[in-house]
């Protein structure tokens, strides 16, 4: 079960009471620090420009990709560990609007990760350390530390220790790496 607050509202759907939820200048603000990351080559800049205007917690090395989409009303509540991949085009939401109700949620990004190209993570979800998600996955519950996950619906293609077997043998991410 995602982690998310709960917010109903009265009359028209939740999306036509948006800002009474969130302040507009912190969207329009939000919206061109975004726009500014999200085609900028220069990932240190982009991490500069997420934890200095969004108040987004980074951790050293992380990169975003290319046209990465982050929540534009609530970024402050997505944290990315350190040396951690977001691929290409991928949509990261800390909110959704819904017809009788609003939710928010925290999204907890930890360290060593890899997000593949073209995926959207939900909100209140936490992606341990360590796992891989594949390119396209729609990331819609947690996912265990180490585990390699995709789809739509997104499932455990492979657990932590699934991995290491898998890759025990390899040269670079396994166990008999030459010194």
């Amino acid at each position: 079960m995602r982690r998310t607050t709960r917010y109903p509202v009265e009359g028209a759907n939740s999306l036509w009471h948006v800002y009474k939820t969130v302040p507009f200048g912190k969207v329009v603000k939000n919206f061109i620090v975004i726009q500014l990351a999200r085609y900028t080559p220069f990932l240190g800049m982009k991490n500069w420009l997420y934890k200095t205007f969004l108040r987004m917690k980074i951790g050293e090395h992380t990169s975003f990709a290319l046209m990465v989409m982050l929540d534009v009303m609530f970024p402050e509540k997505i944290s990315v560990g350190r040396n951690t991949v977001i691929g290409y085009n991928t949509t990261i939401l800390a909110h959704e609007y819904l017809i009788k109700e609003y939710r928010l949620g925290d999204v907890e990004i930890g360290s060593e990760v890899m997000i593949g190209a073209n995926t959207t993570i939900l909100p209140g979800v936490q992606i341990g350390d360590g796992a891989i998600v594949s390119a396209g996955t729609l990331v819609h519950k947690d996912v265990p530390a180490g585990a390699f996950v995709g789809g739509n619906p997104m499932r455990i293609i492979y657990t932590k220790e699934e991995l290491a077997e898998r890759w025990r043998e390899d040269a670079i991410y396994g166990l008999k790496r030459e010194e």
